[in-house]
């Protein structure tokens, strides 16, 4: 036994060394300023600054309503009254005329339309737009999604959560990476905020899987769709590479849209970033225990294309990393308390015992990067053994075909 202990510590320590190393390849939102200047110039290509500052002058007389957007900012929001206004403002702090926001209204039933116009407080740049029914094969979102591409005059979309809160100078950064990178997709994973104890144990376990096992570089070096991480609160798209793609008509029925659309995109020849933009986004993603256990159980399988064996040898290797040493470091320990004097147990403490403080180490590295309380990591087991049991019940309910609840949908 203590021979394997030590064989998963070594495991840990070089999965360690690979996040510390794949975590340096993320690369940074902004920093080149096109997104700025191209944000506040009417009708000019980026190296036309100077030829163009006529037509400067001249726009600024405008209205804005008259002006065509560069950049859309597209809202799905169904129930989302208690997050739509702050979403709205932190997106209205951006001053471009050439901005239109559209809020999608998917047919909520908590005043979600009433709360939007509210908090657009007459700005011309914004548009609330009633959803239409869902049609057969659709999912929610991706209609909402497909319903605001339809309407998008903009250059680039980016495709925004209701629960998601911009900086101020986020909508420059992000165009300064899109204009730069010219086309495709660019996205990121936005800093989680957390309440209640279930939020914490599980949702900063999505860094966590990107950071272990996706190779950060591959996403923009390589043209294989397998190699794709994207955040559906976050998704900054050129309009002539969405429509390359089909959109999400493509992928209409798929609980996952975020990743499909990255796929896409892809599959498409196009090139897609994944981006720190923790500077840049906030978000809370579910409001209590139930919301992360409906909202996970809704995405873990299908996140695995519905593969049982691919979900089945995931949660094998997280058990025999995660849960082995500290399970095992508990039972030495005990063992030793209760006075079964063994040379197996002098033997077996150390490698359990660093097992699990390298583990420690590994989301400790990943939750400081992604802007969690360092002393979360002491809960990685408790995080697996939730994620474990949301990802059963995620298989249960495609197996049966119970299906999945979400926002008064049923989806199978």
């Amino acid at each position: 036994m203590d021979i394997f202990l030590w064989t998963v510590a070594v495991a840990l320590l070089l999965q360690l060394l690979f996040v510390i190393w794949n975590l340096a390849q993320l690369p940074s939102l902004g920093g080149n300023g096109r997104g700025r200047a191209w944000l506040d110039r009417e009708g000019m290509s980026i190296g036309g600054l100077v030829q163009a500052e006529g037509a400067v002058r001249q726009a600024e007389g405008k209205e804005a309503k008259e002006l065509k957007p560069r950049l859309s900012v597209l809202i799905p929001a169904r129930d989302e009254a208690m997050n739509i206004a702050a979403c709205l403002r932190s997106v209205l702090v951006e001053p471009s005329p050439h901005l239109e926001v559209l809020v999608l209204d998917d047919r909520s039933t908590d005043g979600t339309a009433e709360a939007a116009i509210l908090a657009a407080a007459g700005d011309p740049r914004v548009r609330v737009l009633p959803g239409a029914a869902l049609p057969p094969g659709w999912l929610g979102k991706s209609h909402a999604c497909h319903q605001l591409a339809e309407a998008a005059r903009g250059e680039w979309w980016l495709f925004l959560d209701a629960d998601a809160r911009l900086a101020p100078t986020a909508l420059a950064a992000a165009l300064d990476t899109a204009l730069a990178q010219g086309q495709g997709l660019v996205t990121g994973f936005p800093i989680q905020e957390t309440g209640t104890w279930m939020e914490k144990l599980i949702v900063p376990m999505m860094s966590f899987s990107i950071a272990c096992h996706l190779p950060i570089r591959l996403v923009r070096q390589s043209a294989d769709p397998k190699f794709v991480a994207a955040h559906g609160a976050f998704l900054l798209i050129a309009a002539d590479s969405y429509r390359a793609t089909g959109g999400h008509a493509g992928f209409k029925g798929h609980l996952v849209d975020d990743m499909q659309l990255a796929g896409a995109v892809k599959t498409a020849g196009l090139p897609v970033t994944l981006a720190d933009v923790r500077p840049h986004i906030t978000m809370r993603m579910y409001q209590d225990a139930a919301g992360v256990w409906n909202g996970y159980k809704k995405n873990i399988f299908a996140g695995v294309g519905r593969n049982s064996l691919l979900l089945t040898a995931m949660l094998t290797i997280y058990g025999l990393l995660y849960l082995i040493p500290p399970v095992m470091l508990i039972i030495v320990i005990a063992l030793h308390v209760m006075g079964f004097p063994s040379e197996w147990l002098s033997h077996a403490f150390l490698p359990s015992g660093l097992g699990y403080l390298i583990g420690v180490c590994i989301k400790g590295v990943i939750d400081r990067r992604s802007g969690q309380p360092w002393w979360l990591s002491f809960f990685l087991p408790a995080s697996i053994c939730m994620l474990s049991a949301i990802a059963l019940a995620s298989w249960l309910a495609s197996f049966t075909g119970k299906g999945y609840e979400w926002k008064g949908r049923r989806y199978s």
